[in-house]
C-alpha cells in the first residue's frame, strides 16, 4: 500500500473517529438537558406554591361567595359533572392556564367523556389560580369565572373543553380579558346570552374561585393538576394511562 493511501485511510479514520466523539458529546449534553429541564420543573412547582402564598392576600375580589349552580362538596367548591350515582368519583383540581392541565385533559377527556355518558364515573372539577400566583396576571381567575358562569348555563363541560383547546401559552395572560373568554363562548352552542355576558364581566362568582383557590393552596397539593379517583393520587401514578383509568373505574361498578 502507497504512504499516500496509508494517509487517506488514517484521515478518514481521524475524521471518524471525531464524529464519533461529537456525536457523544451531544447526546451526553442532550441527555443532561432533558434531565435539567425535568428538575426545574419539579422545583418549579415548590416555587410555585410559596409565590401563591406570599401573594394570597392580593388582588383579590371583594363581596359575597356566589357558587355555581350546582356546586356541592365542601364549602360547594366542586362542579360535578356525570351521574351522582356513579360509582366512582375523579376529583381534578386543575387551572385553565396551566400546561400539565392541557396535556393531562388531551390525554384523558375522551375516556372520561365515555365513563361520564355511561353514568359509571362522577367527576368533581375544583378550579385553582396557580399560574397566576406563578406568572401573574388574573387569566386564571378570570377563567375559571368564566366556566363557573357556564356551570349556571348548564353548559360548563362543553366550556371547560373549549378552554383547554384553546389555551394561550403559559406566559401569556390572554384569559385576563372577558373579550377573549366571551369569544370563546361562541364556540358553545346556547352559551353567548346577555346572562352569561354580565357573569362573566361583574365577576359573579370572583370570589367562590378565591375560596376555591385558597382550598387548594391549604390542601397541601404539589401542582396542578391533581387527580384522584377514589381518593388515591393517580396523576402520580406513572403507569396509570387511559385504559388503565377505565378499567379501575369498570371494576369498581362492578363490586
Amino acid at each position: 500500500m502507497s504512504e499516500k493511501n496509508r494517509e487517506g485511510k488514517r484521515t478518514a479514520r481521524e475524521r471518524l473517529a471525531e464524529e464519533r466523539a461529537k456525536q457523544k458529546t451531544a447526546d451526553k449534553r442532550r441527555r443532561v438537558l432533558i434531565v435539567g429541564t425535568s428538575v426545574v420543573c419539579v422545583l418549579g412547582l415548590a416555587a410555585v406554591i410559596g409565590v401563591i402564598a406570599a401573594n394570597s392576600g392580593k388582588d383579590k375580589a371583594s363581596g359575597p361567595v356566589v357558587a355555581p349552580s350546582g356546586a356541592n362538596g365542601q364549602d360547594s367548591l366542586a362542579v360535578p359533572v356525570g351521574k351522582e350515582g356513579a360509582k366512582s368519583t375523579l376529583v381534578v383540581w386543575e387551572d385553565f392556564r396551566c400546561p400539565a392541565c392541557k396535556a393531562f385533559e388531551a390525554a384523558y377527556r375522551p375516556t372520561i367523556h365515555e365513563l361520564t355518558g355511561s353514568g359509571k364515573l362522577k367527576v368533581e372539577y375544583h378550579l385553582a389560580t396557580i399560574i397566576d400566583g406563578n406568572m401573574g396576571g388574573t387569566g386564571s381567575r378570570n377563567a375559571a369565572n368564566a366556566a363557573a358562569c357556564a356551570q349556571d348555563a348548564g353548559k360548563f363541560p362543553v366550556y371547560h373543553d373549549v378552554l383547554y383547546e384553546n389555551q394561550p401559552e403559559e406566559t401569556s395572560d390572554d384569559y385576563a380579558e372577558n373579550g377573549k373568554l366571551l369569544e370563546l363562548a361562541k364556540k358553545v352552542d346556547g352559551l353567548d346570552t346577555p346572562a352569561f355576558r354580565t357573569c362573566v364581566e361583574k365577576g359573579t362568582h370572583t370570589t367562590w374561585v378565591d375560596k376555591s383557590a385558597a382550598a387548594f393552596r391549604n390542601g397541601g397539593f404539589s401542582g396542578t393538576p391533581t387527580v384522584l379517583l377514589d381518593g388515591k393520587n393517580i396523576y402520580q401514578d406513572r403507569t396509570m394511562t387511559p385504559t388503565k383509568l377505565k378499567q379501575q373505574v369498570e371494576a369498581a361498578n362492578k363490586g
